[in-house]
């Protein structure tokens, strides 16, 4: 079924949300939220949390990542555990979860772009410059010119 164009759609989610930062940091709050969307990467990837743990570990140049360490940065009731952002990075490549890193910039007012859609944030600026510019050309133009000559 196809909708007329000026007619929105509730359960539409924009693709880059615009956000604004919140004011306040309540690191708790923000500590149980990350452990629960990094428990989310764990289930939501291929791989089993062994695997995680020793793709963690090559990625960081160590011997071995034990699960148990991995289990105690994804358990909301180790408070003490927290994630580094070195070991966050082989994480999210490990478990292939780059969505991540929107959340951990979200609260700051932040998207992430991946790939070519900075390309495409980049096209959407460039855009609003040249209609800027088209506005003040316009400006300029809407007043009458007087040419006085000169020599002659």
């Amino acid at each position: 079924m196809t909708t007329h164009p000026a007619q929105l759609d509730f359960f539409l989610e924009p693709l880059f949300p615009v956000r604004s930062p919140t004011t306040t940091i309540d690191i708790e709050q923000f500590r149980a939220k990350l452990k629960r969307q990094m428990a989310r990467a764990i289930r939501e990837c291929p791989h089993s949390r062994e695997v995680v743990a020793a793709r963690m570990a090559q990625y960081l140049g160590l011997p071995n990542l034990s699960k148990t360490t991995l289990d105690s940065y994804t358990a909301e009731s180790k408070t003490t555990h927290d994630v580094s952002l070195v070991r966050f990075k082989a994480f999210v490549r490990a478990t292939g979860a780059v969505w991540l890193w929107d959340f951990v910039v979200s609260e700051d007012g932040l998207t992430i772009l991946e790939g070519d859609e900075a390309r495409l944030a980049e096209i959407a600026r460039l855009q609003q410059q040249q209609r800027e510019l088209q506005q003040q050309l316009k400006t300029l133009r809407s007043t009458p010119i007087n040419i006085k000559r000169r020599g002659l």
